[in-house]
């Protein structure tokens, strides 16, 4: 595992970096987007290959329509745009033209959550996850670097179904080292722990690594688990977390409803019943600010996630 928040990289250009590569490769690529290939970084993919590349406007349904369409003709179709407008705008298209008939399209919602900014809560897409989630045929992945991010993408060109792939608009550290390989439905360990099981993914994985360090220096022993895919999700990671420290904290940027939080409690609910905080944001809209300053206000910052999870922890210890 690598951690150095002094050097970050621009996920979405990783994502518009590898889309571009794969293409050479592989002709049934096609990528559509919303008016929006600088924001999304599909610009790249579209200098190589104009010919399969379409800007279909400010016009996100009939992306996914589209989208929709050539994936019966035969293409893998990526189709990316701002998460708000991917999944909120889109809904009825991805359940119906994607998900029902089980079409091989790729969805990428760039600039999720909070971390969007100063564009407020208009573009800030924190239900994105739960709409997602509740559609049938539907794969959810939420990657927290730039390695990861290129191989989800790899991963989503070679294996038919219906994806919706979450990258965030800010640029994230390098968390895993050369060594890490994406699995589809299985939860990462990143660090062992027996205090409690903190579970999170997406950049909020680098938050909480930050925060857990800190907690060691005070004696806390924490097990962090990276869960980037959402849908299907890795029960048995999460039951066996749930044993082995029976406090479990989920942490998202994403709303606390119908989230990573709410595929954690469902399962151990079932399955292993236990005690669970989930951090996020609390059935609230976003507003503008810096991305740095809204994490820390809405409680995800490593500072502030050092703070909860250690009074969590402490008032596991007096129940």
């Amino acid at each position: 595992m690598i951690l150095n928040r002094k050097e970050t990289k621009s996920i979405r250009s990783a994502f518009g970096k590898i889309l571009e590569k794969l293409g050479h490769s592989n002709q049934n690529i096609v990528v559509l987007d919303a008016d929006l290939a600088c924001s999304t970084q599909t610009q790249i993919f579209a200098k190589s290959f104009p010919e399969r590349f379409f800007d279909c406007g400010i016009a996100e349904q009939d992306m996914i329509a589209t989208a929709a369409g050539l994936a019966a003709a035969g293409k893998i179709p990526f189709a990316a745009s701002f998460a708000m407008f991917a999944t909120g705008r889109t809904y009825d298209q991805i359940r119906n033209s994607v998900c029902y008939p089980e079409f091989n399209v790729k969805i990428i919602g760039t600039h999720g959550g909070v971390t969007v900014g100063e564009d407020g809560a208009s573009h800030q897409a924190l239900e994105d996850v739960a709409l997602m989630r509740g559609l049938p045929n539907m794969t959810v992945i939420v990657p927290a670097d730039c390695r990861e991010c290129e191989q989800v993408i790899e991963f989503a060109a070679s294996t038919y179904g219906p994806m919706y792939i979450r990258i965030p608009r800010t640029n994230v550290c390098d968390i895993f080292d050369e060594n890490y390989k994406f699995q589809t439905g299985k939860a990462v360990v990143v660090e062992e722990g027996s205090d409690a099981t903190v579970i999170t993914n997406g950049e909020t994985l680098a938050e909480v690594i930050e925060a857990c360090r800190t907690l060691k220096n005070e004696g806390y022993s924490i097990r962090i688990v990276h869960a980037p895919v959402v849908k299907p999700f890795d029960s048995e990671t999460v039951i066996d977390s749930a044993k082995k420290a029976g406090l479990v904290i989920t942490v998202e940027n994403h709303s606390v409803i119908g989230g990573l939080g709410s595929a954690v409690c469902e399962v151990l609910s079932e399955y292993y019943p236990s005690k669970v905080k989930r951090i996020g944001v609390y059935d609230k809209f976003g507003q503008s600010g810096k991305a740095g300053l809204l994490l820390d206000n809405y409680g995800l910052s490593a500072a502030k996630l050092a703070v909860s999870i250690k009074e969590e922890i402490e008032n596991y210890k007096k129940d």
